[in-house]
């Protein structure tokens, strides 16, 4: 990275949130590369300047480069990793001959890999070991921050110098980051409030009312507390922008891509129906298991995901699950 700030910004995935990552990042007067993984898209969003797949009706700002080709996005000071968890292994891999060994690398996925139950974070430690690392995470529509609506984010760097140069690069007065040294915290609520917004959808959809979504959220905050203790997160972080604001505004919109579609679930749709109708992924789905293995691997209840896990996972009658919770003995009101 320069001496004197940040210049020069990557965005690492051309869906709907890299795209309005690019976005925000030209707002803050950054040069920005936009890469896609499918040279096709590539072209389509550097010629026709929309991005009519992910993120339609949104006009891409003509400064933006757009590149299929990784030699070329690796150049920037910072990479921001804005490609689905599942997929955030492989990319690192894809991007690792190309990096220089300063450049910083920004988590903006949110979700737990399936097989090793590790976060965004501990696998680009993995993959691109002794490059600085951030995560991006909070309560943000790809739609919204596309557009230029206030928004507010948790920007957590390992490197505090690392951090502030990040959060001045990205942030203006329509987008601000907050920064945190706690990655753990803002990667452990954004994984887990996308399982609990499908849990929400499902009560929605089912229409069971108001209280019973608001008592969803309150009770999935606190298993998000638990397994963030379990991981060594910190309490205030789960209690900020990239925990209980996350979890709040995903578990409330039909803009949540997890939210809507527990509601389609709740109404009777099928999983496979659903997912076949998107374009964009819903990370819930995919992380779910993993959540609910890594909260065992650490010996804690978490009823709600687990009962999504088992609806998503297990073809266990929504019906039946929702009962099952209800059923569940009295306790004290604790995290």
């Amino acid at each position: 990275m320069a001496a004197d700030g940040i210049t020069t910004i990557s965005i690492i995935g051309a869906g709907a949130f890299g795209t309005a990552l690019a976005l925000a990042a030209r707002r803050a007067e950054r040069q920005v590369v936009l890469w896609a993984r499918r040279p096709e898209l590539a072209a389509e969003l550097e010629q026709q300047r929309e991005n009519a797949v992910y993120l339609p009706g949104v006009v891409l700002d003509r400064e933006v480069r757009v590149t299929a080709d990784p030699a070329a996005a690796a150049r920037g000071e910072v990479l921001l990793m804005a490609v689905p968890a599942q997929h955030m292994r492989a990319a690192a891999r894809l991007f690792k001959p190309h990096l220089p060994p300063g450049t910083a690398v920004v988590s903006c996925a949110k979700g737990i890999e399936r097989d090793s139950l590790k976060l965004m974070s501990e696998v680009l430690g993995e993959e691109l070991p002794g490059r600085p690392l951030a995560v991006l995470s909070g309560p943000t529509f790809a739609a919204e921050v596309a557009r230029g609506y206030p928004a507010a984010a948790t920007l957590a760097a390992e490197d505090p110098a690392v951090g502030e140069s990040l959060v001045a690069a990205l942030g203006s007065r329509r987008f601000r980051p907050y920064l945190s040294d706690d990655l753990i915290g803002a990667e452990i609520g954004g994984a887990v409030k996308n399982v609990l917004a499908i849990a929400c959808g499902i009560v929605t959809g089912r229409m069971l009312g108001d209280s019973a979504r608001a008592a969803l959220v309150t009770r999935g905050l606190a298993e998000i507390v638990r397994l963030g203790r379990a991981k060594g997160a910190k309490a205030e972080t789960l209690m900020g922008l990239s925990g209980i604001g996350d979890l709040t505004l995903t578990c409330s919109a039909m803009l949540s891509r997890n939210y809507s579609l527990g509601v389609a679930l709740g109404q009777g749709r099928r999983l496979e129906e659903v997912l076949a109708e998107r374009h964009s992924v819903a990370e819930g789905v995919h992380s779910a298991a993993a959540v609910v293995a890594l909260a065992a691997r650490y010996g804690l209840d978490m009823p709600i995901s687990e009962a999504v896990d088992a609806v998503l996972n297990r073809q266990a009658a929504v019906e039946e699950t929702i009962e099952g919770l209800l059923a569940r003995p009295f306790r004290a009101e604790r995290a």
